[in-house]
């Protein structure tokens, strides 16, 4: 029950054609079929403008729009890569066949679609000039008409262009990272606010600017993918710490390597040296920092502690009310 419809228009009839679009839309189109173990995500329908026998016709795109956001999906999403335009009415999607800006798909009609939609959640990804836009009332455009469950993700401000590089879009370029794993929480989930934020960091104030727009109760994950850290291993962190700003002590029997320098110390314990892999893995994640000591091997060969760090606390909280 999530599908998503992704668009690509290199080829205009009347204008001048863009070169990285269909590539974009069927990198999108690949990276939110399948989750990262291969468990089937979203069911992509894909729509590219190649050339003369391959257009997206305005009449077409608007269809599809209106039929992605029919129904009672779990999630729709809405894709799109190609030529935008704005004027004193508001902003437009051009189809192939488009002869003026104005004759495009307003953003408008896009946002009707979304906001009343049926489905639990909708997501609008743009990329194309003057995107910003999307969800602004043009007599008003500082406020932002969203139905619940609606969020927005352009690749630009409504007064800024959308760049390509190296044959692909910048923002469409960053939104898969984002989503291959770039954006990913340690529980493996990607979040459309995790994709802006990964975005958002990525480009420079000189930059296109990304906009997000949402009215949610709560985040969906658009993508799943391995972990950084086994949720069997992060499930153990209210056991290891089990009140806030704990510390667990340390020795060298929790340390499993020796060097013919080591008199004298104590022999590796095994069931010591599997819990300090683990809290290993939290210091590698920054869940975990040691005490009074430059690294985790300098706190167990010298007797120190290690304790959570804030993300640490969060996720210790996170696991002992049952969320994880």
């Amino acid at each position: 029950m999530r599908k998503a419809l992704v668009v690509g228009i290199n080829y205009y009839r009347h204008g001048p054609g863009l070169h990285g679009c269909v590539d974009d839309a069927h990198a999108v189109e690949s990276v939110l079929e399948r989750n990262g173990d291969g468990t089937v995500n979203f069911g992509v329908k894909l729509l590219t403008g190649t050339g003369p026998t391959d257009a997206v016709e305005r009449s077409h795109l608007r269809d599809q729009i209106q039929a992605l956001f029919a129904g009672d999906s779990e999630t729709a999403l809405f894709y799109f890569a190609g030529h935008g335009h704005i004027e004193a009415t508001g902003g437009y999607l051009l189809g192939s066949d488009a002869r003026s800006g104005d004759e495009g798909i307003a953003l408008n009609d896009v946002l009707t679609f979304a906001n009343g939609s049926r489905a639990q959640n909708k997501v609008v990804i743009l990329d194309s000039c003057h995107s910003g836009i999307a969800g602004a009332n043009p007599s008003t455009p500082s406020t932002a008409e969203l139905t619940d469950g609606l969020t927005i993700l352009t690749a630009s401000t409504a007064e800024q262009y959308a760049s390509e590089k190296n044959g692909a879009g910048v923002f469409t370029t960053l939104l898969i990272d984002a989503l291959s794993g770039a954006a990913s929480n340690l529980v493996g989930d990607i979040t459309p606010s995790s994709v802006y934020a990964h975005i958002d960091q990525s480009l420079g104030p000189w930059d296109q600017r990304p906009v997000f727009k949402t009215n949610v109760k709560r985040f969906i994950s658009l993508r799943e993918v391995q972990p950084p850290i086994e949720l069997v291993e992060l499930r153990r962190i209210a056991e290891l710490f089990p009140t806030p700003g704990f510390e667990f002590r340390l020795d060298p029997s929790f340390e499993p390597e020796r060097s013919a320098a080591d008199v004298g110390i104590p022999a590796p314990d095994p069931l010591n040296t599997a819990t300090f892999a683990v809290l290993q893995k939290y210091n590698r994640v920054n869940l975990v920092a040691p005490v009074d000591a430059p690294h985790m091997w300098h706190a167990a060969m010298g007797s120190k502690s290690c304790k959570l760090t804030v993300l640490g606390e969060h996720y210790r909280r996170l696991v002992a009310q049952g969320r994880i």
